[in-house]
C-alpha cells in the first residue's frame, strides 16, 4: 500500500486529498495537517444547525462538508491527521464496522502508548485514556468502492474555539459543554507536558498501521490527484453542497466522546415551557439543570429533583421524578412527572 507523508498542507487539501483517492481507484495511508483552522461538518449534518455561521465568517474560519460521518469539529495544525483510504473489498478489510474501527484504530492506540499516554480503543470508534478520556476524534465513510478512515493525534487542541464554533441554545448551553469537553477530552500536551517531535510521531504511525497494512511505498500526489483536487474544489464548496439539509434536531445534543453528550430539550407542558440541559454518561444523568416558566412547590426542591436525579439511568427518570414528587409532596400545576421526563427520554 502507498504511504503519503505530506506534511502541512492548504487546508482545503487536508480534506479533498482523501475525497480524490477512492475516485481516482486508488488505496493509501495519508499523514498531514492542515496549515490554517477550519470548521468540518459531517455528511448527515444541517451545517446551518450545528454550527455558528456568522461567527466562522465573521472571524475568517472555512466551512466543509465531508463525505464522511460523524459531528461537527474544529481542526487546525495542532493535530495530525491519518487517512486510510481502503477497497471495500481489500483482504485487510474485517467484516463488519466494529472489527474495522478496532483493527485499524490498535495502531493509533499503540503510537499513544509508545509515547508514554496508556491508551486504548473503545467500541465504537474511540481512543481513550487510561481513565476513559477521548484523544483521538475518528470517523467513517464509504466512497467509490473504498472505505475511508480519518482520524488525528490529537497534539493540542484550542477547546474554547471548538465551543465558540458551535450553534447552541444559550451560553449556559455552551459553558456545559466547554467544561464537559474539558473532562471527557485529553491532547498529548495535556498528558506528557510536551509534545514530541512531528517526526517522531509520524515515525510510530508509519511503523504501527504497517503492522496490520504490511509493507507501505512512499509516495506523492501527482498531477492527475492534484487535477481532481482543483475538480473537486468547486463542487464541494458551493453553497448547495454546504448546506445541504440533514436531520432537523429535536432540541440540542453534543457528543463530546462515544458514551458522553451533552443535551437540551424544550418541551412544552400544559403548565408552561420547561427546559433541561443534562450531561449524559453511558445513559446515566451525571447532572442537569431544570429551568421554565413553570410552578414548583416547594420551590426550593427544584434543585434537590435535580440532586436526585443526578447518577440515575436516564431510563429510569419518570419512576425517579415520580417517587420524589410522592415523597416530597411536590405540587407542580400542569406539569407533570411525565412531562418532566419527557425532557429526558
Amino acid at each position: 500500500m502507498k504511504l503519503y507523508n505530506l506534511g502541512v498542507v492548504p487546508w482545503l487539501d487536508s480534506q479533498l486529498i482523501y475525497h480524490v483517492m477512492p475516485r481516482l481507484g486508488r488505496e493509501g495511508l495519508l499523514l498531514l495537517s492542515p496549515d490554517s483552522p477550519y470548521v468540518c461538518v459531517g455528511y448527515h449534518q444541517d451545517l446551518a444547525q450545528e454550527v455558528d455561521v456568522g461567527y466562522c465568517q465573521a472571524h475568517s474560519i472555512p466551512l466543509f462538508r465531508r463525505e464522511v460521518g460523524g459531528g461537527a469539529v474544529y481542526l487546525d495544525s495542532g493535530q495530525l491527521f491519518y487517512q486510510l483510504v481502503i477497497r471495500s473489498d481489500s483482504p485487510l478489510v474485517p467484516p463488519g464496522k466494529e472489527a474495522f474501527y478496532k483493527k485499524f484504530l490498535e495502531p493509533v492506540a499503540e503510537t499513544y502508548r509508545a509515547i508514554g499516554i496508556p491508551a486504548k480503543y473503545r467500541p465504537v470508534n474511540d481512543v481513550i485514556t487510561e481513565d476513559g478520556r477521548k484523544i483521538s476524534g475518528t470517523g467513517a465513510g464509504e466512497i467509490e468502492e473504498h472505505l475511508v478512515l480519518v482520524g488525528n493525534l490529537i497534539m493540542d487542541f484550542n477547546y474554547e474555539m471548538m465551543t465558540r464554533i458551535l450553534k447552541v441554545p444559550d451560553e449556559k448551553f455552551r459553558d456545559k459543554v466547554y467544561k464537559t469537553m474539558r473532562e471527557n477530552l485529553s491532547t498529548i500536551r495535556q498528558e506528557l507536558g510536551v509534545v514530541p517531535p512531528r517526526t517522531e510521531l509520524e515515525r510510530l504511525l508509519i511503523a504501527n498501521f504497517g503492522k496490520v497494512l504490511g509493507s507501505l511505498e512512499e509516495d506523492t500526489l501527482d498531477d492527475q490527484a492534484r487535477q481532481m483536487i482543483t475538480t473537486l474544489t468547486k463542487r464541494f464548496q458551493t453553497e448547495e453542497w454546504l448546506y445541504k439539509k440533514g436531520k432537523r434536531r429535536e432540541g440540542w445534543e453534543t457528543k463530546i466522546a462515544t458514551g458522553v453528550k451533552v443535551r437540551q430539550k424544550v418541551y412544552k407542558a400544559p403548565g408552561g415551557l420547561i427546559r433541561a440541559t443534562t450531561v449524559v454518561r453511558e445513559g446515566i444523568i451525571d447532572s442537569i439543570s431544570i429551568s421554565g416558566d413553570l410552578f414548583f412547590y416547594p420551590k426550593e426542591e427544584l434543585e434537590a429533583l435535580e440532586a436526585t436525579l443526578e447518577g440515575n439511568p436516564m431510563s429510569e427518570a419518570e419512576k425517579v421524578i415520580g417517587d420524589f414528587y410522592r415523597e416530597k409532596r411536590i405540587e407542580s400545576p400542569g406539569v407533570m412527572p411525565s412531562d418532566l421526563a419527557k425532557l429526558l427520554l
